[in-house]
C-alpha cells in the first residue's frame, strides 16, 4: 500500500509546479523589462533630477568673496529677490510675457483653427511653411529683424515710399521691437497647440448646432471654442513660460534696455559670479513654471500639453 502511494505521488504532477513556473517566467520578464528601461531612468536621474537638486541645494549656499561658494546654509538669496529692483524685473518679465501671450493668442488661435479646416494637402503645406523658419538659427532670424527695424531699413523705406512717414522711425532697441521678436519666436507654438486641438474636433457637432438653429457665431462659441480651449490654454503655457526667459531676444532687439529674469540670471552667473543667487532666481522661475502647468491641468482637465503629444 505504501509503495502504491509512493508511486502515485511520484507520477502525479505537483499542483504547485505550474504556478511557480509562471511566477519564474514573470520575474524573468519583469527583470528584462526593468533592465531595458534602466538607461532612461539613469538619463533622467543624471541629466534632469540631478541638476535640479544641485540647483536647489546651491540656492541655499553662501557666495564666496572671490570665487565659488561656501557651504553655509542661508536664506539670504531668496530674501534678496524681495528687493524692489529684482521684484521690478519679475514684474517686467510677467508684463512682457502677458503681452506676448495675448497677441500670440490673438493671431495664433484663428490661424490654427482655420488651418485645421483645410484639406489634407494644404495642411501639409501650411505645416511646412511654419516649420521652415525652425531650420534656421533663431539668432540669424532675429538679426533679420534688425535689418527690418533699423533706421533707414526695410520698413522705413517701405513706409516712406508709401508716404506714410516723412522721416525714419526709431523702432530698433525699443520695447515694441522686443515684443515683436517674442511674438515672432513663439507664435508657432500657439498655432500648433490650437491646430492639434482643433484637428480632433468633431465637425459634425458644429453642423448639429447649426441644424438646431444656432448662428455661425453661436455654434463657434458653444461648440468649437469650448472644445478647443485645451489647445488654447496649452498654447498660452507654451508661450507664456518661455517668454520670461528668452533673454537673447531682449538683448538683440532691446539693446539691454529691457531686462528679463533670464537676463538677470545670466548676469549673476557670467558677470557677478553669484551662483547661489542665480540658482535662487532659477528656482523661483521654476516654481512659477510649475504653477502655470498645474493651473493649465486644473482648468483644462488635460494632463498633456496639446501640440507636443
Amino acid at each position: 500500500m505504501d509503495a502504491e502511494i509512493k508511486a502515485s505521488s511520484t507520477a502525479a504532477p505537483d499542483p504547485g509546479e505550474k504556478p511557480q513556473g509562471r511566477k519564474f517566467a514573470f520575474r524573468k520578464l519583469f527583470s528584462a523589462a526593468t533592465i531595458s528601461v534602466m538607461p532612461i531612468y539613469a538619463f533622467t536621474l543624471l541629466f534632469v533630477v540631478g541638476p535640479l537638486v544641485y540647483m536647489v541645494v546651491l540656492s541655499f549656499l553662501t557666495r564666496a568673496e572671490t570665487w565659488g561658494v561656501i557651504k553655509e546654509f542661508t536664506w539670504s538669496n531668496y530674501k534678496k529677490i524681495l528687493e524692489p529692483v529684482y521684484l521690478k524685473t519679475f514684474y517686467e518679465s510677467l508684463k512682457l510675457a502677458l503681452i506676448t501671450t495675448f497677441f500670440a493668442a490673438l493671431v495664433g488661435y484663428p490661424f490654427g483653427y482655420f488651418m485645421a479646416r483645410l484639406s489634407a494637402v494644404w495642411k501639409r503645406r501650411m505645416m511646412l511653411l511654419l516649420m521652415i523658419p525652425f531650420w534656421t538659427s533663431s539668432l540669424i532670424r532675429l538679426y533679420g529683424w534688425i535689418i527690418i527695424f533699423r533706421a533707414n531699413g526695410v520698413l522705413d523705406k517701405i513706409l516712406m515710399g508709401l508716404g506714410i512717414i516723412a522721416s525714419p522711425l526709431k523702432l530698433l532697441y525699443t520695447y515694441s521691437a522686443v515684443v515683436v521678436g517674442m511674438i515672432y519666436a513663439l507664435l508657432p507654438f500657439m498655432i500648433f497647440a490650437v491646430y492639434s486641438s482643433a484637428e480632433k474636433l468633431d465637425w459634425q457637432l458644429v453642423e448639429a448646432a447649426r441644424d438646431l438653429g444656432a448662428t455661425p457665431w453661436q455654434a463657434f462659441i458653444t461648440v468649437s471654442f469650448r472644445l478647443t480651449i485645451p489647445g488654447l490654454l496649452s498654447g498660452v503655457v507654451l508661450t507664456f513660460i518661455p517668454s520670461m526667459g528668452l533673454f537673447f531676444i531682449a538683448d538683440i532687439l532691446g539693446g539691454n534696455k529691457v531686462i528679463l529674469v533670464g537676463n538677470l540670471i545670466q548676469e549673476q552667473l557670467m558677470k557677478a559670479r553669484n551662483w547661489p543667487f542665480a540658482a535662487a532666481l532659477s528656482v523661483v522661475l521654476l516654481i512659477l513654471t510649475s504653477l502655470m502647468i498645474a493651473l493649465y491641468r486644473k482648468v483644462s482637465g488635460v494632463k498633456d500639453l496639446e501640440g507636443l503629444v
